[in-house]
C-alpha cells in the first residue's frame, strides 16, 4: 500500500515538475493583442485590403497626364523616310529635290527624342470605375476590420477552452485522490473480510477510469495550447501555455437591449461592394459616351547620335467614342447589371440569415443560464449525497457499489458545470460578436 503511494506521490511530483518547466503563463488580452498582430488570417485580410487599394490608385489615371519618352535612331534608303528625316532635321537642300535623289535617296540616318505627354480631359466611364474601386477598397477594409473582431472572439474562445482545460485537469486529479483515498479505505475493509473481491475490483476499475480521464484532459489541454499558439502565429517549442487568470465559477447574467445590425462591419462591406458593382453598371452605361483627351508631343531630330539640333512640338485635342463592337459593350452592360442585383439579393440573404442566427443565439443563450444554474444545483446535491453516503459506508451502513456511484456523479457533475459555464460565456461572447 505503501508502496503505491509513493509512486504516485513520486508520478504527480514530476508531472507538476515538467508542467512548470515548460509552461508559458500568458493574459487574455497579451492573447488578443498578439493575435491581431501576427495572426495569418489578418495578414490575409490585410493584403486582400492593399490589393484593393492598388487598383483604386491605378484609377488615378482619368485625372493625372500620361507622360512616355522614347530615343529612336533608324537608317534608310526608303525615299520617303528619307526625305522625312532631312526635313525634320531641317538640312533640306535644293538639291534634295531633284527627283532623282527623291526616287533614289543616299543612306540617311535619323536619331530622334520624343516625349508625348497625354492628358484625359472627359472620361465618364473611367469616372464610375475608379469610384467602384473606391467603394471595392473600402468593402475591403471594413471586411478587414470585421475579420479582427472574429478573430478577438476565436482568440477569448481559444483561452477559455484553455482555461476549461485546465480547469478540468485540476478536477480529475482531485477526483483521482478521492478515488485512490476509497480505494484504499475498500482495501482495508476487504483485507478485514467485511467486503467482496467485486467491491475492491469496482474499485480499481474505478481508479483506472479517473486516471483514463485524466490523461485524456492533459491531452486536450496540449490541444488547447497548441490552437492558441496557431492563432498567435508563434512555435512554443513543446512547450505549454497556461491561463494567467483561472476559469470563473460564477456567470454574470447578460441583459437584454435593443438588437441592430446595421453597423455591423461585414453588413457595411456588403452595402459597399453592391455600392461597387453599381458603379460598375453605370461606368459600363457610360461605355458610348465619348472620350476628350488632350495631347503634347515635343521631338528632337539630329542626323548625329545624341544630338538635336532641330525640335518640334505638336499640341491638339482628341475626341473619340465607341460607335459600335459588336454587341460587346451592350453584353458587359447586361452582365454589370446582373452582378448589382445579385449583389444586392446576397445582402439581404446575408441579413436575413444573421438576424435569424441572432434569435437563435439569444435562445441558446438563455438555455445555458439555465443549464448553469442547474448545473451548480446538481453539483451541490451530488456533493452533499457523496458525503453522506461516505459517512453511510465508514459505519457499514452503504455499499460500495453506492458509494463509487456517488463520487462518479459528483465528478460528472462538477464537469458539467465547468462545461456549462464555458458555454454561457461563449455564447454571451458570441452574442456581442453579433450585434457589434
Amino acid at each position: 500500500m505503501r508502496h503505491r503511494y509513493s509512486i504516485l506521490f513520486t508520478t504527480l511530483l514530476l508531472t507538476f515538475k515538467n508542467f512548470g518547466q515548460d509552461t508559458i503563463v500568458i493574459f487574455k488580452k497579451e492573447v488578443a493583442e498578439k493575435a491581431s498582430a501576427k495572426n495569418l488570417e489578418i495578414k490575409i485580410a490585410g493584403l486582400e485590403y492593399r490589393l484593393a487599394r492598388s487598383d483604386y490608385r491605378q484609377s488615378n489615371a482619368v485625372f493625372l497626364p500620361g507622360i512616355s519618352a522614347s530615343y529612336t535612331a533608324i537608317s534608310t534608303t526608303n525615299p520617303l523616310m528619307a526625305f522625312g528625316s532631312k526635313l525634320n532635321q531641317e538640312i533640306l537642300t535644293a538639291s534634295d529635290f531633284d527627283p532623282r535623289r527623291l526616287n533614289n535617296p543616299d543612306n540617311t540616318q535619323n536619331f530622334a527624342v520624343k516625349v508625348e505627354i497625354l492628358q484625359p480631359l472627359l472620361n465618364m466611364d473611367g469616372l464610375f470605375a475608379r469610384k467602384a474601386a473606391k467603394s471595392k477598397m473600402e468593402a475591403y477594409e471594413l471586411q478587414t476590420t470585421r475579420t479582427q473582431e472574429y478573430l478577438e472572439l476565436e482568440s477569448g474562445k481559444a483561452y477559455m477552452e484553455l482555461q476549461l482545460a485546465y480547469k478540468a485537469v485540476s478536477v480529475l486529479e482531485k477526483a483521482l485522490v478521492t478515488a485512490q483515498s476509497n480505494l484504499a479505505l475498500i482495501e482495508n475493509y476487504y483485507n478485514q473480510g467485511l467486503l467482496q473481491k467485486t467491491d475492491l475490483l469496482a474499485a480499481m476499475v474505478r481508479e483506472y477510469e479517473i486516471k483514463n480521464q485524466l490523461q485524456y484532459a492533459k491531452s486536450n489541454l496540449l490541444n488547447a495550447s497548441g490552437h492558441l499558439a496557431f492563432l498567435m502565429n508563434e512555435d512554443i517549442n513543446g512547450k505549454v501555455f497556461k491561463p494567467a487568470e483561472e476559469a470563473g465559477t460564477t456567470i454574470v447574467p447578460a441583459y437584454d437591449r435593443v438588437i441592430t445590425i446595421d453597423n455591423r462591419k461585414d453588413i457595411l462591406a456588403m452595402s459597399k461592394s453592391g455600392e461597387a458593382y453599381k458603379r460598375m453598371w453605370q461606368s459600363s452605361r457610360m461605355g458610348v459616351m465619348p472620350r476628350l483627351n488632350a495631347f503634347v508631343n515635343y521631338e528632337l531630330y539630329d542626323d548625329k547620335l545624341f544630338q538635336a539640333d532641330a525640335n518640334g512640338y505638336t499640341v491638339g485635342l482628341q475626341l473619340s467614342w465607341n460607335v459600335f463592337d459588336g454587341y460587346k459593350l451592350l453584353g458587359k452592360m447586361e452582365k454589370a447589371k446582373a452582378e448589382m442585383e445579385k449583389a444586392e439579393v446576397e445582402k439581404q440573404q446575408y441579413t436575413a440569415k444573421s438576424l435569424l442566427e441572432i434569435d437563435k443565439v439569444k435562445c441558446l443563450l438563455k438555455d445555458t443560464e439555465n443549464k448553469v444554474n442547474l448545473s451548480v444545483l446538481a453539483l451541490e446535491q451530488s456533493k452533499e449525497a457523496y458525503r453522506i453516503r461516505s459517512n453511510r459506508f465508514a459505519q457499514g451502513l452503504e455499499k460500495a457499489a453506492d458509494l463509487l456511484t456517488g463520487e462518479s456523479l459528483m465528478l460528472q457533475k462538477e464537469l458539467e458545470m465547468l462545461l456549462a459555464i464555458y458555454e454561457y460565456n461563449f455564447t454571451q461572447q458570441y452574442l456581442e460578436f453579433l450585434t457589434r
